[in-house]
């Protein structure tokens, strides 16, 4: 029986823009009368832009939410200006900028929307979540954003499809929700906020909301002669340092593959979990990994975690972020075959970048 699930990678060992050329796939595949749903943080692809513009002059019935102000402040603005433009997509973008809370001198809390997710109703209802945003160029003149963010078409990334008629249809629903209204900062008091989606063998939660952190919760449940691997984007605030060592204290075996980059994965995190006694590497490759997922097993049981969300204070509090926790073997093994690549890089073989390059500046 065909799995409700299909998983796609970024990396090494796929065509650069494998992900990117997912999505421009399934736009053209969309036809007049259907409908496509889009919500992304970093969005700078402009050919995917004007992809998005062509289905909506053939009839497709397309919304928009993106990140108006994401870390790199300026990422997005050309994607937002050919969308917003006359012959764009109109009011059917909607950017989101979502105010800040007070915060000490040189810190900037304020929220984002950190979301990945891509629907789209034909050929077949789909719902895409998972890490990756189309944050690149054919032909890339910004090379700056590109170095600060990460080059997102080459580097480590996925893409979850959801078939699962259960959560497509809320799934879509709550892409709809957040282009009808921008959300505010008492969006985690809602009713929207606080409602997990649940599927066959999935439940998705949505944060902020005013319920226990899922990953937090599920891992703390967690005890002796369990294993836990995590690949791991950004690893910053002690909360999650804590969960992750209150592990090993239990008596659960973890491994963590982190992102190479410093900032991301601070060198302090990476000592206090090495002398907690977890297995700790950092990918090798030279390429961004924003994989962002974890593998749990606990005797006979498995389970899959996976999502947008970040080990860092603004994702545990402030971010709008999507959460998958998931018992289907599918996406476990295909997670655990990623695991096995990113944990052996020397099997990986490259792919020559033939299809971008750097216009310098």
């Amino acid at each position: 029986m065909k799995s409700a699930y299909e998983i796609y990678f970024g990396g090494p060992d796929r065509s650069p823009g494998y992900l990117r050329d997912l999505l421009a796939q399934q736009i053209a595949a969309v036809p007049a009368g259907g409908s496509i749903d889009w919500v992304a943080y970093y969005f700078r692809d402009l050919e995917l832009a004007r992809a998005l513009i062509q289905a909506q002059n053939r009839g497709v019935k397309v919304t928009v939410c993106l990140a108006g102000k994401p870390r790199v402040s300026d990422a997005n603005d050309e994607v937002i200006a050919i969308l917003s433009a006359p012959e764009g997509l109109g009011d059917k973008l909607r950017t989101v900028t979502l105010t800040g809370i007070p915060s000490p001198p040189r810190r900037a809390w304020r929220p984002q929307l950190h979301e990945k997710l891509y629907c789209f109703s034909h050929p077949k209802p789909v719902a895409f979540i998972g890490s990756f945003n189309p944050s690149g160029n054919r032909l890339e003149k910004r090379s700056d954003i590109v170095r600060e963010i990460g080059d997102q078409d080459q580097g480590h990334n996925m893409l979850i499809g959801c078939y699962d008629p259960l959560l497509i249809e809320q799934l879509v629903k709550h892409a709809r929700q957040l282009h009808q209204k921008s959300p505010g900062l008492l969006y985690r008091f809602s009713a929207n906020a606080n409602h997990a989606i649940k599927g066959t063998d999935t439940t998705i939660y949505f944060l902020p909301s005013m319920r226990p952190h899922p990953v937090i919760q599920f891992l703390n449940e967690i005890g002796k002669n369990a294993r836990i691997r995590i690949a791991a984007s950004h690893i910053r605030t002690k909360r999650a340092v804590d969960v992750i060592v209150g592990l090993t204290k239990r008596g659960a075996i973890v491994e963590i593959i982190a992102e190479q980059t410093l900032r991301r994965v601070t060198p302090s995190v990476e000592q206090r979990l090495l002398s907690a006694g977890i297995r700790f590497k950092r990918n090798c490759d030279n390429l961004p990994m924003h994989l962002k997922f974890i593998l749990v097993e606990a005797g006979d049981q498995k389970w899959s975690i996976f999502g947008s969300f970040n080990w860092t204070k603004p994702s545990f509090w402030l971010n709008h972020e999507i959460i998958a926790i998931s018992s289907n073997s599918h996406i476990f093994n295909a997670f655990s075959d990623r695991w096995s690549i990113l944990a052996n890089e020397k099997a990986i073989t490259p792919v020559t970048p033939e299809r971008f390059s750097l216009i310098p500046v």
